[in-house]
């Protein structure tokens, strides 16, 4: 940073009035014209001389956006919170979109501060996977935006929060799965199945695992056949094997406990084999007894309570799963798929 660009900074600030004396009357520009002014005036960038300053800076954009509440404002970006939280078992999601005029994201935010290690780890596996991986199957996991440390003004409390590109017109298997109490046609289910295992064959290849491959974290978009794997939280990324090497699951979503295998609940590593052994749970559940007996002896070589004697090759297993199903309906292609409209 050039002392020239902090003196011009300092000189605006001091010069302003009123809130528009220094971001316009422009929202998109105003955001712009804060975050620039926030890195520059920011005390981790000039060793605390402008303390002052940043707090001066942040009180004018408060006042400039009336409903300060609904705003939360980092050196990159400036979300205004849109709606209600999304609760999830460790955090809440907020739709939020950008002073910028870009992509709307979700703001996820921990319940409890002492968690914001698992939004870190969640982090980590997202700026891995598309650093170490195959990018061509980045359209499998969510992208992240950036992640940040925030004060809740109300309470004082300093929480991890990440935002991700928002998803729009996905729904997850649980939803799926309660539009089909008696069971999804198999043949629908069967490209679920094989989107699923190559996310997951991109993230073992790439030195992540996902930890939690629930139906609450699988993200279907069922006009285009697309699936998006969420929620990192419980990753086990290769680059964190710094600061835990021990390769477990951080933690599991308790009241999906009967879902995880062995080796989850009894704290020892996780391999590609967990993932796939959750991953099939998934889609077994989501077919319920419409499920071919051909397919349930392949999903039962997939879940069994040794992790060893499990596959452990994601891609390999699609081609065996693709063989399967040629068997059983032919030649592949594209089925529609349309969720049930709810009464």
């Amino acid at each position: 940073m050039s002392d020239h660009g902090l003196r011009e900074a300092l000189a605006r600030l001091d010069r302003a009035r009123v809130p528009a004396d220094l971001f316009g009357d422009d929202e998109a520009g105003a955001a712009r014209h804060y975050r620039r002014l926030a890195r520059l005036l920011h005390p981790d960038a000039t060793g605390g001389r402008t303390r002052d300053a940043f707090i001066r800076l942040n009180e004018l954009w408060r006042t400039y956006n009336r409903d300060d509440a609904t705003l939360i404002t980092t050196r990159r970006h400036a979300y205004r919170l849109d709606g209600d939280a999304i609760g999830g078992d460790l955090a809440q999601l907020y739709r939020a979109s950008r002073g910028d005029g870009g992509r709307d994201v979700m703001l996820k935010m921990p319940r409890d501060p002492r968690d914001g290690d698992l939004l870190e780890r969640e982090a980590v596996a997202l700026r891995q996977l598309p650093e170490d991986g195959d990018r061509k199957f980045l359209p499998y996991v969510p992208r992240l935006v950036e992640s940040f440390r925030h004060r809740d003004s109300a309470t004082g409390a300093r929480r991890q929060v990440n935002a991700i590109a928002a998803l729009d017109g996905f729904h997850s298997l649980a939803t799926v799965g309660k539009a089909f109490p008696g069971g999804a046609d198999p043949r629908d289910v069967a490209w679920m199945w094989r989107r699923l295992l190559a996310g997951l064959g991109f993230a073992h290849r790439a030195g992540v695992l996902h930890g939690a491959v629930l139906p609450d974290h699988v993200m279907i978009h069922p006009e285009e056949h697309g699936l998006v794997l969420v929620d990192w939280c419980y990753s086990v990324p290769g680059r964190y094997a710094a600061t835990d090497p021990s390769g477990r699951v951080p933690a599991m979503v308790a009241r999906q406990a009967d879902r995880y295998p062995p080796e989850v609940p009894g704290r020892r590593p996780a391999s590609p084999a967990t993932d796939i052994y959750m991953a099939t749970r998934c889609m077994t559940d989501l077919m319920g007894d419409k499920a071919p007996k051909a397919m349930r002896t392949f999903a039962r070589g997939c879940t069994l309570p040794a992790q060893n004697r499990r596959p452990s090759d994601a891609w390999r297993l699609l081609a065996e799963l693709d063989e399967l199903l040629e068997k059983l309906y032919g030649p592949r292609r594209f089925r529609p798929f349309h969720l049930p409209t709810p009464n």
